[in-house]
């Protein structure tokens, strides 16, 4: 071998070395390493991603719900042969969203050939921006079967989601999976049509109106705003059951509004995402009845519906009133607390940080009595001495009437004497101190 072929070997041999070099490099760092964009829901989810992404971004919870039992009718047909299409309201924007489907109160499997996303064109009607409407895909595929008692996470999908604005999220399922997975109270109209209409932006074959939110439980964000998620779980004081419906006026929503607020004020607040968790009738340590029960208790669900979100950093925790107030015999407050503090112990051991919420009062309702009230106040006492959460909000002390503390000041009292107001729960959003959302959990000892 001559000398200047030696070199053109040479030569080609680098060629080649950093041809294979870059295109490793380009294989690894197309894909998001991040700790964020892994799967953080239970039950688990594969790396199905064939419309992943080219934005950076950190996934966050935007929207999410508890499926809280099986719809009333849905058990021999289910949704067959109509597309339902839910609208949910956002609380932090996007470039990219997937979903969660799910068939928890379903007895066959549930088959989805036809699920899409899209912004809606008005406040809270099934009309879609048709700029917007994107065509959502699990594993890669059209179709996805979700097993009786389980869940489905889709790919992601590039689709510009607005802070507090409306998505519409729209499934096709042809045949019945039994009973309907819904949340009961949500407080926002929904649709449903005969036929696939999935694809539809205009939306007139959507003359079929639910207070459910059917099959959907979750909507997250690939998302440059926020850096994490919020999760609240709670009873109807959390899920807002007497807040005026499609006017996102629970506690929540306006929590979101005010950390949205201050971030674009330049103040030094958590940019985060915030999720609904709350189930009307909810109890701390008792499940309701039926096979799986529907209205699981709070220790029961708080792996899937608190730490199984995206990224998740904070959970306020506002539980425990229908564990005095609903059985024939309260509880004692070392139990309530008991539960409380092992919910505590689970997100500790996640590495999220844990908001607690003291009991407001329920003076004038049907389920008052001086002894149940006297729980109440004894397990409060135990949440302000700082021995149960990493923070307290203090609820039961904002809104109580201070003539009666038994009693929810009028003007904050829905008219039942248990649930608040509109006002009521703008208020329990404003005593909120964000920088409670600051920090992480305590580093195990």
């Amino acid at each position: 071998m001559t000398r200047r072929q030696g070199c053109a070997l040479l030569s080609a041999i680098i060629a080649l070395i950093v041809g294979l070099s870059a295109a490793l490099y380009i294989g690894v760092s197309a894909g998001d390493g991040s700790a964020g964009s892994r799967d953080t829901f239970a039950g688990g989810r594969g790396s199905h991603n064939s419309a992943a992404p080219a934005s950076t971004g950190v996934w966050v919870g935007t929207w999410a719900t508890s499926p809280s039992g099986a719809e009333p009718g849905t058990g021999r047909t289910g949704m067959a042969g109509r597309s339902v299409r839910n609208v949910v309201h956002t609380s932090v924007g996007g470039t990219s969203a997937r979903i969660t489907l799910s068939n928890l109160y379903g007895t066959r499997p549930l088959v989805v050939t036809h699920a899409t996303v899209a912004v809606s064109a008005g406040h809270g009607n099934a009309a879609a921006d048709p700029g917007t409407l994107r065509r959502i895909t699990f594993g890669g595929g059209t179709r996805v079967v979700i097993p009786a008692g389980r869940q489905a996470v889709s790919d992601a999908v590039r689709i510009p989601v607005p802070a507090d604005g409306d998505v519409l999220v729209t499934t096709y399922s042809p045949t019945s999976s039994g009973p309907v997975t819904i949340h009961k109270f949500a407080r926002q109209t929904s649709y449903a049509a005969p036929g696939d209409h999935a694809a539809d932006a205009d939306g007139t074959a959507y003359t079929e109106h639910t207070s459910y939110w059917r099959y959907l439980t979750a909507l997250d964000v690939l998302s440059n705003q926020a850096d994490g998620t919020v999760v609240v779980l709670g009873d109807s004081l959390t899920d807002g059951m007497t807040s005026t419906p499609g006017t996102n006026r629970r506690w929540t929503d306006v929590l979101a509004d005010r950390l949205r607020g201050a971030a674009e004020a330049g103040r030094d607040v958590p940019r985060y995402g915030v999720v609904n968790a709350g189930i009307s009738g909810n109890r701390v340590l008792v499940d309701g009845l039926g096979r799986p029960p529907e209205n699981i208790s709070g220790l029961k669900r708080f792996s899937r519906d608190a730490l199984g979100h995206a990224n998740v950093k904070v959970v306020v925790i506002d539980l425990g009133v229908n564990d005095i107030m609903r059985p024939d015999v309260a509880p004692t407050p070392g139990a309530v607390l008991d539960g409380l503090r092992t919910l505590v112990r689970q997100a500790h051991a996640r590495g999220a940080k844990v908001v607690g919420a003291t009991l407001m009062p329920f003076g004038g309702h049907r389920g008052y009595s001086p002894a149940r009230d006297t729980v109440r106040q004894q397990v409060n006492a135990v949440i302000r001495s700082g021995k149960v959460f990493d923070a307290v909000v203090d609820f039961d002390a904002a809104l109580r009437d201070p003539y009666d503390p038994r009693r929810l000041l009028p003007r904050y009292d829905c008219g039942d004497h248990l649930h608040p107001s509109d006002a009521g729960y703008r208020k329990m959003a404003e005593v909120f101190d964000l920088n409670d959302l600051k920090g992480s959990a305590p580093a195990p000892l």
